[in-house]
């Protein structure tokens, strides 16, 4: 690996306890690390040398949730006014028409998206598995990942509750337990590493308590102790799942996950919009991690998350863009400034500041991911790192706060350089891929899926219910 110097930035901001800042001074990256990092200027010799003037460098941004299949089903007309549940049920007949090519494709469209916006590590729920692709589609996922040289940490979803036995996804998605246990333990044995500065791990996510039987959480939950793995689900999103967990099991959201042994350090929860004070304390005491999703929250009406009382009882929280068919974007600056102005609609005790949403981006993904060695500009981290050069229009006049900035203003360009593990994956946001191609091929697999699901179920999907 080339040894990179990285001198003159604006600002350099280092996410370690201290939330250690400065203006200046260099990052001296060796071996896919952080050599040395400081305030002041540093001469050696090293094989490239990037001058930094105009730039903030952040750690990598951590994104904790995303369903990347869902970037072919972006804005589909008839799904763009409902919430959760008739949202799912109209987007599976859709999604039943996911094939191998359209995971692979779909997974390089999102993670590039990403990108651009400084993720250098990300996880991926893909929890259905349509009766004609392939039973591997993880593996395509993670090969995906692989050809972009990104730090991947997808969860082997799943669903085991049909429509026929009470759920909401049609049966030709959805697969038994045993089928699910033993694509599990594959993937374990084949991907997940373990080693400081691994570039794929696998996490199990079953998808949420409409889709999946108490068995298969009981069974994740169990093997994923065992083989010390981190769990991932949906939780407490909408109301409509809270009437469903309490007619159907007696319990609410959270009381249902605790009684199937899912309160764990090495658990963390999509969106948990509707937690009351004592289950946001439960969550604390146990040590559990959230994704916070702002953006899909208010796309589907689902409420605004009490993240700041999260936060004091100890709660890592993290940021999720969450799948684009419920935010149409995979933004994760947009997802920061959404963070923060929607925590604004409460009352100004509850308010995030910037530095709290960048926060919970870098350390609080780590955090949630079980990880370590990433989310923080240090000595002995992995060198994943985000530049934004901010002489921008979009950034004119912002610079009294350089940091703030990033989440306060919008972003009219990429980000300027993006590297993982002391790499330079991406440089003033040019893609490694023909981006081209790759837009145009995506456009035709999502056209081809929207065509024959409108053949097969004779629904309109280009007309919006609400006219």
């Amino acid at each position: 690996m080339k040894t990179i110097l990285i001198k003159n930035p604006l600002l350099i901001a280092k996410m370690d306890d201290a939330g250690t800042e400065f203006t200046g001074g260099h990052i001296l990256i060796d071996e896919g690390k952080i050599k040395s990092i400081g305030p002041e200027s540093l001469d050696v010799h090293a094989d490239q040398v990037i001058d930094a003037t105009g730039m903030v460098i952040t750690p990598g941004f951590i994104n904790t949730h995303h369903h990347l299949y869902q970037s072919l089903t972006r804005n589909i007309p008839l799904m763009q006014n409902q919430p959760l549940f008739s949202w799912l049920t109209n987007h599976y007949e859709v999604w039943r028409e996911l094939t191998t090519e359209a995971v692979a494709s779909s997974t390089q469209t999102g993670l590039l998206e990403l990108m651009r916006s400084g993720v250098t590590t990300s996880s991926d729920h893909l929890y259905l598995f349509p009766s004609q692709a392939s039973a591997e589609l993880i593996d395509i996922e993670i090969e995906a990942a692989k050809e972009l040289r990104f730090r991947f940490q997808p969860t082997r979803g799943s669903m085991s509750l049909g429509k026929s036995r009470g759920g909401l996804p049609p049966d030709d998605v959805v697969q038994t337990e045993d089928e699910i246990q033993k694509d599990t333990e594959r993937l374990v044995a084949k991907y997940h590493d373990e080693s400081d500065g691994a570039m794929t791990r696998i996490s199990l996510a079953p998808c949420s308590p409409f889709s999946v039987t108490l068995q298969l959480m009981k069974q994740t939950a169990h093997y994923a102790r065992d083989n010390q793995l981190q769990i991932h689900t949906h939780l407490a999103e909408t109301l409509d799942e809270e009437k469903f967990c309490l007619e159907g099991f007696g319990k609410r959201p959270v009381d249902l996950m605790d009684s199937l042994d899912w309160l764990s350090s090495n658990s963390w929860y999509a969106h948990t919009v509707h937690l009351s004070d004592s289950e946001i304390k439960l969550m604390g005491d146990r040590g559990v991690g959230i994704s916070h999703c702002p953006s899909c929250n208010m796309r589907l009406g689902s409420g605004i998350a009490r993240i700041k009382e999260l936060l004091k009882t100890g709660v890592n929280v993290s940021l999720g863009v969450d799948g684009s068919a419920s935010n149409d974007s995979g933004d994760m600056l947009l997802e920061m400034r959404n963070a923060l102005l929607i925590s604004r609609l409460r009352e100004q005790e509850f308010w995030l500041t910037a530095r709290d949403v960048l926060r919970m981006a870098t350390r609080g993904g780590a955090a949630v991911l079980g990880r370590n060695d990433i989310g923080e500009l240090s000595v002995g981290k992995q060198a994943d790192l985000a530049m934004f050069n901010m002489q921008g229009l979009s950034q004119t006049g912002s610079l009294a706060d350089p940091l703030a900035s990033l989440v306060f203003t919008t972003r009219s360009q990429a980000l300027d350089y993006l590297i993982i593990q002391g790499r330079v994956v991406l440089e003033e946001g040019i893609s490694p891929l023909d981006e081209g191609e790759l837009v145009a091929h995506h456009n035709r697999l999502a056209e081809e899926m929207l065509r024959h699901a409108s053949d097969r179920t004779g629904i309109n999907f280009m007309k919006t219910e609400v006219e």
